[in-house]
């Protein structure tokens, strides 16, 4: 039955018997912008879709039904931050609330019984948090099986992640697990409108696009009388979209399996382009490392080389912005970069004049829960310090909500 499936997070398929309900009715609708409208219910767009949200649901319920719906342009700006430069593709909130009922009723209960347990972003219960602790787990692990701290690890990051995952590629893997044709139509409209004009580029290089790494700063930067639309880039996802973000745990899923199944690697995991291996030989780890790049490229994944790095376990290292350490004792050393705190406290100073207060104090406090142990006290007071005053004299003199 079309556009129908079993009770929620039903991840064996769409075919078994059961209660059935639409994917796409209006109280999906409702939930998914509830979701979608967090940390956004101060933009006009918002407020004003959230004054009509009866029919605005009902809207959306029927164009989908009908599969009328189109996505509307997105709102496209480049993001500097950590001394990288991002191009950031905005959705309008009606956009936000079809993807995250995609998301949350079809792809993620679809998807999540291909996942390693170390495959560690985007999914309740899991996070940045998540997948530090588990780089804990894993060297206190790798400690007591080898009774030493004589190991390494194998730091690797994926090129241009987002930029490069190709749709078709994509969208056959999620057609072997999905039979819904109405959330499949979806998928290509996303699709869709992740799709650039790169008309730019050369009849050679666009042959050759699905084996060169692109870059959207290339797109962002182009001369626009050049974008003339007769060539459309069929990769990229938009950083940031909900759908990318489950694209982004799903895509090298396969690479996943292959390093803890055929490779039988213990302590591995994943953090969306990043992930790291430990192991007590450092000549397995660059075998394995060659490996991992010939089975990226067979995925359609390029291996950042610049990134990419094998260092001793003893030594410090760097995953997640966090500095690790493993003592010949088995004690764990962290630390955090102090730059990443320096930049904390800019973008507080700048966020105080943007976000509501109920806003600015919730991205406050998730940092600071995030990064809590890994400061030392001084660090953790100096922080607190910053936010409350900044909260009193903005908030509170100037009675801001």
């Amino acid at each position: 039955m079309e556009n129908m499936v079993n009770t929620k997070h039903d991840t064996v398929s769409y075919e078994s018997t059961g209660y059935k309900r639409e994917i796409f009715n209006v109280e999906v609708l409702y939930n998914a912008f509830q979701k979608a409208k967090q940390n956004s219910d101060w933009k006009p767009e918002v407020q004003k879709f959230e004054i009509n949200l009866l029919s605005e649901l009902v809207k959306l319920y029927y164009e989908i039904k009908n599969r009328t719906y189109k996505f509307m342009p997105t709102n496209d700006f480049i993001l500097s931050e950590r001394g990288k430069t991002r191009y950031i593709s905005g959705d309008h909130i009606r956009d936000r609330v079809v993807k995250r009922a995609l998301c949350d009723e079809v792809l993620i209960p679809a998807v999540r019984k291909y996942l390693i347990y170390d495959n560690g972003a985007s999914l309740e219960g899991k996070g940045i948090t998540f997948t530090r602790n588990r780089v804990e787990v894993h060297l206190r692990k790798f400690y007591m099986e080898t009774g030493n701290n004589a190991g390494g690890i194998l730091l690797g990051d994926y090129s241009k992640f987002f930029d490069n995952i190709q749709h078709q590629r994509l969208m056959d893997m999620f057609r072997s697990i999905i039979n819904d044709e109405t959330s499949l139509w979806l998928l290509n409209k996303v699709f869709e409108q992740a799709s650039v004009d790169v008309s730019y580029m050369s009849d050679v290089t666009f042959a050759d696009r699905m084996n060169t790494i692109f870059n959207s700063l290339d797109h962002y930067n182009a001369d626009k009388t050049l974008l003339t639309g007769e060539k459309f880039l069929d990769k990229r996802m938009n950083i940031g979209d909900q759908v990318a973000q489950v694209a982004g745990i799903f895509y090298p899923h396969r690479l996943d399996n292959y390093i803890k199944i055929v490779e039988g690697v213990k302590f591995y995991g994943r953090y969306m382009d990043d992930y790291y291996v430990i192991h007590k030989d450092m000549d397995y780890l660059v075998d394995l490392q060659a490996r991992i790049k010939e089975k990226a490229l067979e995925n359609g994944l390029f291996i950042n080389e610049k990134k990419t790095r094998i260092c001793k376990v003893s030594d410090y290292w760097r995953f997640l912005k966090i500095q690790y350490s493993l003592t010949d004792t088995g004690r764990i050393i962290k630390k955090i970069n102090p730059e990443n705190i320096t930049r904390m406290r800019r973008k507080l100073k700048k966020l105080v004049n943007i976000l509501s207060k109920n806003d600015f104090i919730n991205y406050y406090k998730a940092w600071f829960r995030n990064n809590y142990k890994n400061m030392s006290k001084e660090q953790r007071e100096n922080m607190d310090m910053l936010f409350y005053n900044l909260l009193e004299v903005h908030y509170v003199q100037h009675k801001i909500k």
